[in-house]
Parts: structure tokens; sequence; C-alpha cells
């Protein structure tokens, strides 16, 4: 079983642990992991297709969070030596923006697992520039059908 060592910070290899490809990849760095848990971070581009006018818009903020949650599940398959299977958000719920990222900021977000089972993952988001949280809410992705 192949494990990679905290922070994972280079963005190719974040990139091998999601089933999304540019322009869509919306975490570009691994910060953390635990069983119930991950922490995924995204420095905003100037590039990036969710940036108007330097802000990071809200679209891109749930596709980063929905990333988050995709990065925990790709490195539970990275673990087992398989892909990263696509998945889809199912729900959104009680979901608050209270700001848009900057481009050049950080956004960290901490998924937190509430419940896991036959590729239905709810969790509870939280995401963060600096100590600042900008967004919260539930979310629940699920796995693709192969």
């Amino acid at each position: 079983m192949a494990i990679l060592s905290m922070p994972v910070l280079d963005p190719k290899i974040v990139e091998q642990l999601i089933p999304q490809r540019k322009p869509i990849v919306m975490v570009d760095s691994l910060l953390g992991y635990q069983e119930d848990s991950v922490i995924a971070g995204l420095i905003i581009s100037n590039n990036s297709i969710f940036v108007k006018d330097a802000y990071f818009q809200e679209c891109g903020v749930i596709e980063h969070m929905a990333q988050s949650v995709a990065l925990f599940t790709g490195y539970q398959y990275f673990l087992k030596d398989q892909p990263a299977p696509m998945g889809y958000i199912g729900a959104i719920k009680q979901l608050a923006i209270t700001r848009l990222p900057r481009v050049g900021e950080q956004m960290v977000t901490t998924a937190t697992i509430l419940h896991e089972i036959m590729g239905v993952t709810l969790v509870d988001v939280v995401t963060k520039i600096e100590d600042e949280i900008i967004a919260f809410g539930q979310m629940k992705t699920v796995i693709a059908n192969s």
C-alpha cells in the first residue's frame, strides 16, 4: 500500500488523486488526511475559469468544496492502488458563502465525513482563508457507477 507524506503540495500529484482534469481542477494541495476527514487547498489563480474581476466566484468555491471531498475519496482509492472514481454532487444543504476569495489567496477546506455508505458520502465542509471562515455547509457526493 502506497502512502503519501503529508502535506502533498505538488499539484501534479494532487491531480492524479481526483477524476477532474484541467481546466476544472479546483484543488492543488492535500494538506491532511485522516480516516474521517481531509484538508485540501487551492491558491486562486488569475487564469482560473471561475475568476471574474479578480474574485473567485461562488460556483468555483462550491466546486472546490466538492473536489475536496473527491480528494478524500481519491486518496482512499490511491491507498488501494486504484484510480480515483468519477463522482457527482448529490445535494448541498445549508451552504453559506460569506465572501469571495481574491486572486492570490489560498482557500483551505476541511471536509469531515459524517456518513459514508455504498458510494454516497455526506460531509460537513468548512472553507477558510487564513483564520477566516468564508464558506460552510453540508454536501452529499455520489460515486458514479462503473
